[in-house]
């Protein structure tokens, strides 16, 4: 019960990251059981299948070295080249099935958690080193299901064994009466076949092996809550780095956000609350695009830059606030407050170009009743975030 209250107790399964760091460090699911069957059973097929042939050029060789001429026992050159001469003949015979074997051991040993090279695994521990380590090890849990698995293998390998004997006992006590080269063959062909047999027990061992070395290599990486909790906060960040970081961007967005402003055709005011600068052009814009939205210290920021680059100031408190609590910058205007936009900027580009223009008036535009509030959007508390 205190493991549990105190959090210490690995109940939780291990995270991504737990799980990345394991494999780093080498230590990944590993069935040397699936390994072993793979193995085996390849060796089995591949002696069925060429084991003939293999034989039959190991008899060559056999007979090569037992015939050499009177040249050869009496020039040392001549005799060591024979010898080579079979050794070579006899590791092109194997080469091929130590391959398949190099290339099973390979496939195999990576089924089951895939392939990974890591240099840590490879580093020498002195831990195991330590004899009261080795002690702990060999009374674990995974020492003791070692001893089931080999009494296991034991055991299967025992009673198939007997049962193909005794199965099988007038034919092999029919081979003494064989012709040797026959009975030699006819022996071959019994003892692949009992192989076969034999390493397919080894998969009942493999089915069991597998489910459990995935069960301890979790179980091992398990993680208590407050590691769980120690990692989340690590890779979040603490309060105060985040509270950093967004005040950070929200400079950064600032920052950007003036910079943008000369390029304004109009600003927008409260008059003094507020000030939105907003840009069209026809050819290239299929609305306005809000270009920079500020309050108070902002707003004022935003009219010192307008009024230093000679652009128009215009005064319409409701649509201002409209715009501020409903628009983003670096976005098109909402389509509720186009026609009372576009009033407005239709009033500043014939001021712009000497046209006479009809009086406005800024303080009833039409505005929607839903945008005439002074209550913060979505969009305006993401920018005060």
């Amino acid at each position: 019960m205190a493991e549990n209250q105190d959090g210490t107790e690995k109940t939780e399964e291990p995270t991504e990251k737990k799980l990345r760091e394991a494999r780093e460090k080498g230590d990944v699911a590993r069935s040397r059981e699936l390994t072993t069957f793979a193995m085996t059973f390849g060796a089995a097929v591949y002696l069925y299948l060429f084991g003939g042939g293999m034989l039959a050029k190991f008899e060559d060789v056999f007979k090569q070295g037992l015939s050499f001429d009177r040249a050869h026992a009496y020039d040392t050159g001549m005799l060591a080249n024979h010898i080579i001469g079979m050794v070579i003949d006899s590791i092109w015979m194997i080469t091929p099935f130590l391959l398949l074997m190099v290339l099973i051991a390979i496939i195999s040993s990576s089924l089951l958690g895939g392939w990974n090279f890591s240099t840590q695994a490879m580093a020498p521990k002195l831990s195991k080193m330590n004899p009261l380590s080795g002690l702990k090890r060999m009374m674990s849990m995974n020492a003791l299901m070692e001893f089931l698995k080999a009494f296991a293998k034991f055991t299967l390998v025992s009673i198939i064994a007997g049962f193909l004997l005794w199965y099988s006992y007038q034919e092999v006590l029919s081979m003494g009466v064989e012709p040797p080269k026959q009975g030699l063959a006819h022996a071959g062909q019994l003892i692949t076949e009992a192989f076969i047999i034999v390493s397919l027990a080894l998969l009942v061992v493999a089915a069991v092996d597998v489910p459990f070395q995935m069960h301890q290599h979790i179980t091992k990486l398990k993680m208590t809550k407050q590691e769980v909790k120690d990692e989340q906060k690590q890779q979040e960040g603490s309060p105060e780095v985040k509270a950093r970081i967004r005040q950070v961007q929200r400079e950064t967005a600032q920052k950007r956000m003036m910079q943008q402003v000369p390029e304004a055709d109009v600003v927008i005011t409260n008059p003094t609350h507020f000030a939105v600068a907003l840009k069209y052009e026809a050819e290239t814009m299929n609305e306005p695009v809000v270009l920079a939205i500020g309050s108070d210290f902002m707003a004022a920021q935003i009219r010192t830059l307008a009024q230093e680059n000679d652009i128009p100031i215009v005064e319409a408190p409701p649509l201002a606030r409209a715009l501020y609590y409903n628009a983003e910058v670096d976005r098109p205007i909402p389509y509720d407050l186009f026609k009372a936009v576009a009033t407005i900027l239709a009033y500043v580009f014939q001021l712009k170009e000497g046209k006479p223009t009809q009086s406005v008036d800024f303080d009833n535009l039409p505005i929607p009743e839903a945008m005439q509030t002074d209550k913060p959007t979505s969009a305006d508390a993401e920018r005060m975030t």
